[in-house]
């Protein structure tokens, strides 16, 4: 355990009001209670109060402590909940309903990820933990939440403004990872035709260079890193495709002679088992780089969400969340598994820890 006095506190938002969100956060601080020491909520008291009447253990409601700054989350006594209101309204409004898409909750949503961000990019908290929000509530809520996809975007674009860059000048890529499996991903939310024009030797290049740098200061050394082809076979030769020889290997041959431990394209139906670690036997590769959203993340998916943890890298700050969405269908029952965000909670604070 890091000893809190040395480090700032970790923002955890709440994510879309109207999802799961604030219900696993609540269940996260009750059931987990050394690894959110020191974490304090970024949302809307209204919300996480409701939340906390939804997940109340035999009628036990756990307390909400308001917060007026990131640092008191330090020194919150256990079995609270420290929470930071952002831009309460003039007239306050109730919750969002359970399960229903709004602007006013994808606005909220949007509020807090970009106050927490900002609080991290600034160094005043150690790490960001980014409950789940829903791309269409964030589209609803307009400008400027409309132009994101979902949070990846979002944060690159207030990490190249806090360092007065373009967009393009902080490349960030999405890698997702449980205890068996991590999968970096070249393109992240676009569709499927955009993903395939996506596979470009710059976009791969940076992609792998990117990894590499992440990764090695995670495990301390070069990782092995296994690239999965983009066509059946790995092309079979170029007669199912000639991404594999024309783009992705040449931008493997540039990658290794900047000193990248990356593998030539490999078939995609195999590389993802030859990655994954078990009790009995190490996986082939430290990390598979795949070629797009869903190639890399069914895998990692089908082994379980509930260990499932989101990490941006290339950012200037941590960033995690869990591996699963909003779940409108969830919300308000109380049944969410925490599971998923108390693991992005100890990743975080591991990744704050080893930035020093």
């Amino acid at each position: 355990m890091l000893e809190l006095a040395q480090k700032p506190p970790i923002a955890i938002t709440q994510g879309d009001p109207a999802g799961i969100g604030p219900e696993i956060i609540v269940k996260a601080f009750r059931e987990a209670p050394l690894e959110t020491r020191g974490c304090f909520v970024v949302g809307d008291v209204a919300t996480l109060r409701r939340a906390a009447g939804v997940v109340a253990d035999d009628g036990v409601v756990m307390p909400v402590l308001v917060l007026s700054d990131a640092r008191e989350a330090l020194n919150c006594p256990p079995r609270c909940l420290p929470v930071l209101q952002v831009d309460a309204p003039a007239v306050p409004l109730p919750p969002a309903p359970f399960g229903q898409l709004s602007a006013q909750a994808g606005r909220m949503a949007g509020d807090c990820v970009v106050w927490a961000a900002n609080a991290a990019l600034r160094g005043e908290v150690a790490a960001l933990v980014t409950a789940p929000l829903n791309k269409a509530a964030l589209s609803l809520a307009g400008a400027p939440y409309a132009a994101f996809p979902g949070h990846t975007e979002l944060l690159q674009s207030l990490a190249a403004a806090h360092q007065g860059l373009k967009v393009d000048q902080c490349p960030v890529r999405m890698m997702l990872a449980n205890d068996e499996l991590r999968v970096v991903l070249v393109s992240i939310h676009m569709s499927l035709r955009e993903a395939l024009a996506a596979v470009t030797f710059d976009n791969v290049l940076q992609s792998l260079l990117i990894t590499h740098r992440s990764l090695s200061a995670l495990l301390g050394r070069a990782p092995r890193i296994g690239v999965a082809a983009l066509n059946p076979h790995a092309g079979e030769g170029g007669l199912f495709g000639l991404e594999e020889q024309d783009i992705i290997a040449p931008a493997i041959a540039a990658a290794r002679l900047l000193g990248v431990h990356a593998s030539e394209p490999q078939a995609p139906d195999t590389i993802f088992m030859r990655g994954r670690s078990t009790p009995d036997r190490s996986g082939e590769f430290d990390v598979v780089l795949a070629m797009y959203h869903d190639q890399g993340l069914i895998p990692v998916k089908y082994l379980g969400v509930d260990k499932g943890v989101n990490v941006t890298l290339g950012l200037p700050l941590v960033r995690t969340s869990p591996d699963h969405g909003t779940a409108f269908d969830l919300a308000g029952t109380g049944r969410a598994d925490a599971s998923s965000l108390v693991e992005a909670v100890r990743v975080a604070r591991m990744l704050a820890s080893q930035r020093g």
